[in-house]
């Protein structure tokens, strides 16, 4: 068996743990001495480092750790590996992990500013890391948060695949990389802008719907009885329409509503000279299981939806009978 080191994997496994140890010492002066390790995996890919701390990075301090780190990069200092027993260890100041069993030799590692117990393999100088990125922070448990890093070229390639990312963006809008974020937000605001005339344009029409509706009520026992479907109407719409047609009809059942794709949305009402002998809810449900759904809601108004417009004609045609035998 002949065995080999692979030169670029090792190279790329030295820069992220050297990194590891700068970045968790800037971990400590930007979030506090508070911040204790709880677990890391070092790969020619990335440093992956698990952390105490109560609550997300910002971005600014997502920022400082990074500045903090490609300074000590700059300042490009030689890297100190010494073995000694773990009393003088202890003297020096070298951080050690809570928990982590240590013999009576260890490996003292002076990484830049930072002073740590560490057996694996480093840069000989800072400057060795070439360049350093935060690539991603989450959350992995309660009070446990995890970032990953990377460094040398795999940062160089990934900063890269940003701007080009950023300039086709940019190129897209037709605006240059530092606007883009102005002309993302003024696109925003036109989307909003839009969408707001688009809901005002669909209640008018829904309203619209709706008187012609009014027209088309029954009479049951006295009772002035709505089971109607309006297009293009959102649950918001359905109710709106509502409020109108129990103005006009006065005492009265009145069942909208509307499909979208493979959706059923649907309103009900009973005013509440009528409430001690219908229930909006029970309504609301009774029609809903005809569409596939369910729902509920207070005695005078409730809410349903459904999975199965294609029987909401039925369902809503079977209304009448159910009002007259609460009546």
């Amino acid at each position: 068996v002949s065995a080999k080191v692979d030169a670029l994997a090792r190279k790329r496994t030295m820069r992220n743990h050297s990194a590891t140890h700068l970045m968790h010492k800037a971990l400590r002066e930007v979030l506090g001495d508070h911040v204790q390790q709880k677990g890391s995996q070092v790969d020619p890919d990335k440093t992956r480092f698990d952390f105490v701390h109560n609550r997300p990075l910002s971005d600014e301090e997502i920022r400082r750790v990074e500045n903090i780190v490609n300074a000590e990069i700059l300042e490009n200092v030689d890297c100190q590996l010494r073995v000694m027993p773990i009393e003088e260890a202890q003297k020096t100041g070298a951080m050690m992990l809570f928990g982590e069993k240590y013999g009576d030799e260890v490996r003292v590692v002076n990484i830049g500013s930072s002073c740590e117990l560490c057996g694996g393999t480093h840069v000989k100088r800072t400057g060795d890391i070439g360049i350093f990125s935060i690539a991603a922070e989450g959350g992995v448990a309660a009070g446990i948060r995890r970032v990953e890093a990377i460094t040398g070229d795999i940062a160089l390639s990934y900063v890269q695949g940003m701007e080009t990312a950023l300039g086709g963006v940019a190129g897209t809008l037709k605006v240059q990389p530092n606007d883009v974020h102005a002309r993302v937000y003024s696109i925003l605001d036109q989307v909003r802008q839009l969408e707001r005339q688009i809901t005002l344009l669909k209640a008018k029409q829904v309203a619209s719907q709706g008187e012609a509706l009014a027209k088309q009520a029954l009479d049951v026992k006295g009772v002035r009885l709505l089971a109607a479907a309006l297009e293009d109407a959102d649950a918001e719409a359905l109710r709106t329409t509502i409020d109108k047609l129990r103005d006009k009809l006065g005492s009265a059942v009145i069942v909208l509503a509307s499909t979208d794709g493979g959706r059923v949305t649907l309103v009900a009402c009973v005013t509440k000279d009528l409430i001690g002998k219908l229930k909006a809810g029970e309504l609301a449900n009774f029609v809903a299981q005809q569409v596939g759904g369910k729902g509920g809601g207070r005695p005078d108004m409730a809410q349903a939806g459904g999975t199965e417009p294609e029987k909401l004609p039925d369902a809503l045609a079977s209304v009448k009978t159910w009002v007259e035998a609460k009546l």
